[in-house]
């Protein structure tokens, strides 16, 4: 016998067949009492609740992400009124703040409500608050610089041949003016 020819030739006498031709664990009959078809429906039930119960987690959430400008807009506005009404260089920082960040988010609707995108969750409504508590952030600053008066309101802003538009409020600390 030459070396390696007597088991090759012959065939592997250790080799395991994987293939398996017996029954499967469907053609055995159910015990009596059990059925799998309840199994299955108590699966999908199961799994309905928890599709559900996240489906209505993402929709408070979004709720949450549309109603957090709120908070945003209010602590504006309160720093708007510390900042007082003349000009200078922390006035106008708040007030560019204030015109940046609604400006920023809205450009980014769709990012802050991609996680909570789903087919049961219908994000039209929260997305409306969110821009509209946006747009109302925007109306705020915009308010604070004419209330600065860095907007141009009058012709005389535009056309330097007109005299300035007259001063409605006059302050004389305490000594009259006649």
């Amino acid at each position: 016998m030459e070396k390696g020819k007597g088991v090759m030739g012959m065939g592997r006498r250790w080799a395991v067949d994987f293939t398996d031709n017996s029954t499967t664990a469907r053609d055995f009959p159910d015990p009596p009492g059990f059925t799998r078809a309840s199994l299955d429906q108590d699966d999908s039930a199961v799994s309905r609740q928890k599709k559900d119960a996240e489906a209505n987690w993402k929709a408070q959430k979004a709720w949450e992400m549309a109603q957090a400008p709120f908070k945003n807009l209010m602590m504006m506005g309160f720093m708007m009124w510390m900042a007082g009404s003349t000009v200078h260089l922390f006035s106008i920082g708040i007030t560019f703040s204030a015109l940046w960040q609604p400006i920023s988010a809205l450009q980014g609707v769709g990012k802050v409500f991609e996680p909570y995108k789903d087919s049961k969750v219908d994000l039209l409504g929260p997305k409306l608050v969110f821009i509209a508590l946006n747009l109302g952030g925007l109306a705020l600053g915009v308010w604070k610089l004419n209330t600065l008066g860095l907007l141009p309101t009058h012709a005389s802003d535009w056309v330097s041949s007109l005299p300035p538009a007259q001063e409605v409020e006059y302050s004389g600390g305490g000594i009259p003016l006649h």
